[in-house]
């Protein structure tokens, strides 16, 4: 299977850093709430995150008292901000593809992943892998870009607007058909798998998992309001999708 490695390339790199730097930002004031909320108590777990990218999850995890986590990912800049900046007692970064989740042998009490689903080439199977790596009775909590978010082939603008700019519905193409999409997004040809909502279900079902609560981004009033210009498209379509699955 493709393993996409694109946070290792130094212009993606450098702009996804100065995107996070940034006050008002999707992951801070739409992603993090939600996925933080979803989440069962720490206290004591034994908690992996998949594609942990610069840590912030993975420290906030530490902090919400986890007894140890698990950062895998494949990028060694997202690793070496993590390391340098979220680091903990309780913490270990690895470099690690979600594709190779198989050569982990401990189990975990909770899995988490922020955004780092798009990029698996086969979902099926990474359920799979992950319901395997759980305790029974163990939690998975993950977010990843909406369907109605990927359905866009960077053929055409992600909205069409009002001559005064204003978002007047999201437009989406090819909603069906499934498998790899390469847009233009920072950088020529960023690479993501696009995949519907049945199939997301299905695999989280054939792996063997109870689905607990399943939520979808949307920006708040007071947030909308502030910042029309970022999160005018909210409203629209949700960029995020969220799931909390248990293993039986």
């Amino acid at each position: 299977m493709a393993k996409q490695n694109i946070y290792d390339n130094e212009t993606f790199f450098e702009d996804f850093r100065e995107k996070r730097s940034r006050e008002v930002n999707f992951n801070d004031c739409l992603e993090t709430p939600i996925l933080t909320a979803m989440l069962p108590d720490l206290t004591g777990k034994t908690v992996l995150d998949v594609g942990c990218g610069m840590g912030q999850h993975a420290k906030q995890y530490a902090d919400l008292g986890a007894s140890s986590v698990t950062g895998i990912d494949i990028s060694e800049k997202m690793l070496e901000h993590a390391r340098t900046h979220f680091s903990a007692p309780n913490i270990t970064y690895r470099k690690l593809a979600m594709e190779d989740l198989g050569t982990l042998h401990e189990p975990f009490d909770v899995i988490t992943s922020s955004l780092a689903f798009d990029y698996a080439e086969d979902f099926t199977a990474l359920m799979a892998d992950l319901y395997g790596l759980l305790k029974p009775g163990g939690t998975l909590v993950y977010s990843m870009s909406h369907p109605m978010a990927t359905a866009w082939d960077g053929a055409y603008d992600r909205y069409t607007r009002a001559e005064t700019g204003e978002r007047l519905y999201a437009n989406v193409r090819n909603y069906a058909k499934e498998g790899l999409r390469k847009v233009k997004w920072v950088v020529e040809d960023y690479e993501v798998y696009h995949r519907t909502f049945a199939t997301i279900v299905n695999a989280m079902i054939s792996a063997g998992f109870l689905i607990e609560e399943c939520r979808e981004s949307c920006a708040l009033e007071e947030l909308l309001a502030a910042h029309p210009d970022v999160f005018g498209g909210t409203v629209h379509r949700p960029d995020f999708v969220f799931f909390r699955c248990r293993r039986l």
